[in-house]
C-alpha cells in the first residue's frame, strides 16, 4: 500500500491505462513498431517544453501557462535563421544554432519583463499568466504580417506577410533527429533529439544543485523563509521566470526541427497545455515537481496521445473521434489535477 501511495493512485491508473492501450494495439494488428518510434519523436519534441515548467513552479509562480512567449521567441529564432540561412551559406546545424542564439536572449528579455510583471499580482500567477499567453500570440498575428522579412520561402508569394506554415526543408529540418539515428528491427530511434533532451536536462540538473537553484527553490518553497534568510525572493522569481521562458523557446526549436515546419499565428495559442498535462500526468502539482516527474509524464502523455488515437479509431468509425479523445485526455488531467488543489499526489 505505501508503494501505491508512493506512485500516487491517478498515476497508477494512467499507467495501466498506458499498457492496455498497447496490448489493444497489438490486438488489432495495428502497426506497433511504427507506434514506438513515433512516440520516441514525439517525447523528444516536447520534452524540453515540459522541463520548462520545472523552474516557474519552483520558483513559486506554479505553471507556466505564458508558455507562448518562449514558444514565440523560439518561432522569431527560427525565421531569422530562415531568412538569414543562404545569405550566410549555413549548414543544417549551424542554422538550428543560429535560431537558438537569436531566440535565447529574445527569451532572456522578455522572460525579464513578464517576472517584473508576475512580482506585481502575486497570488493570481497562473490566471495572469493564461492571459499573457493568449495574448503574445494575438499580438503576433499582427506580428507576422509587418515584420520585414524578405525570404521567398517564408512570403505569401502575393500579398503581405508570411505564411501559415513555413517548411525547414533546406535549413535545419530533421538536423537532432538525423544524428547518430540507427533502427532496432522496424523501430527508429532520433538519437540525436533524445541525447539533446538529455543534455539540456542534465544541464538544468546540475543547475538545480548549484547555490542559485537552492535558493530558487528555497524561495518557491516558503518565500517567507526565504526572505528572512536574505534571499531577494523578488529576482529568484523572475530568474526562474527567466529559465522557463528560455527553455520555452529552446523546446520550440528543437520541436520545429523534427516536426519538419513552423506554424505561426495562433498555433502556439495551446501549446502550453500539453506542456502542463504531461508534467501533471508525471506528478507534479502547482507547487511540487522534479524532472524525473518531467521525463515519466512526457513518456507518458505523448505515447498516450500517439497510441489512444489510433486504437480508438479501430474501435470507431467516427472520423473525429480521434481528435475528441486527445482534448479528453490532454484537459481532463489539467482539470483533474488542479481540482485537487495542488495535492494531486502528495
Amino acid at each position: 500500500m505505501s508503494r501505491i501511495n508512493k506512485i500516487g493512485v491517478p498515476r497508477l491508473i494512467i499507467i495501466c491505462f498506458f499498457m492496455l492501450l498497447w496490448i489493444l494495439a497489438a490486438v488489432k494488428n495495428l502497426q506497433v513498431s511504427i507506434l514506438i518510434s513515433n512516440s520516441l519523436v514525439r517525447i523528444g519534441m516536447n520534452l524540453i517544453m515540459v522541463l520548462a515548467m520545472v523552474p516557474a513552479i519552483r520558483c513559486g509562480i506554479g505553471l507556466n501557462f505564458a508558455l507562448p512567449i518562449g514558444i514565440i521567441c523560439g518561432l522569431l529564432g527560427s525565421t531569422c535563421a530562415i531568412e538569414f540561412h543562404e545569405t550566410l551559406n549555413m549548414s543544417s546545424g549551424q542554422a538550428f544554432l543560429f535560431a537558438i542564439i537569436i531566440a535565447v536572449p529574445l527569451a532572456i528579455l522578455l522572460g525579464w519583463l513578464y517576472g517584473k510583471m508576475l512580482n506585481k499580482i502575486k497570488g493570481s500567477e497562473m490566471l495572469v499568466s493564461t492571459y499573457v499567453g493568449f495574448s503574445i500570440v494575438s499580438l503576433f498575428c499582427i506580428a507576422w504580417i509587418v515584420l520585414p522579412f524578405k525570404s521567398g520561402l517564408m512570403r505569401w508569394p502575393i500579398g503581405q506577410g508570411l505564411r501559415t506554415v513555413v517548411s525547414l526543408e533546406g535549413t535545419f529540418d530533421k538536423v537532432l533527429d538525423s544524428i547518430w539515428d540507427f533502427n532496432i528491427g522496424a523501430i527508429h530511434v532520433p538519437t540525436g533529439l533524445l541525447l539533446f533532451c538529455a543534455i539540456i536536462c542534465l544541464i538544468y540538473w546540475i543547475f538545480s544543485h548549484t547555490r542559485t537553484g537552492i535558493a530558487l527553490k528555497t524561495v518557491g518553497d516558503n518565500p517567507k523563509f526565504a526572505q528572512s534568510s536574505g534571499l531577494n525572493v523578488d529576482r529568484y522569481r523572475i530568474l526562474g521566470t527567466i529559465l522557463s521562458t528560455v527553455l520555452g523557446a529552446i523546446g520550440m526549436i528543437a520541436y520545429a526541427q523534427s516536426f519538419g515546419y513552423l506554424q505561426l499565428y495562433a498555433a502556439p495559442l495551446m501549446m502550453a497545455f500539453p506542456a502542463v498535462a504531461a508534467v501533471l500526468i508525471g506528478g507534479a502539482s502547482a507547487n511540487k515537481v522534479n524532472i524525473s516527474y518531467v521525463i515519466l509524464g512526457t513518456i507518458l502523455f505523448q505515447g498516450l496521445l500517439t497510441i489512444a488515437l489510433p486504437v480508438a479509431s479501430s474501435f470507431f468509425e467516427a472520423g473525429n473521434i480521434s481528435e475528441v479523445i486527445r482534448m479528453i485526455v490532454q484537459n481532463g488531467i489539467i482539470l483533474y489535477a488542479l481540482a485537487q488543489g495542488g495535492k494531486l499526489y502528495e
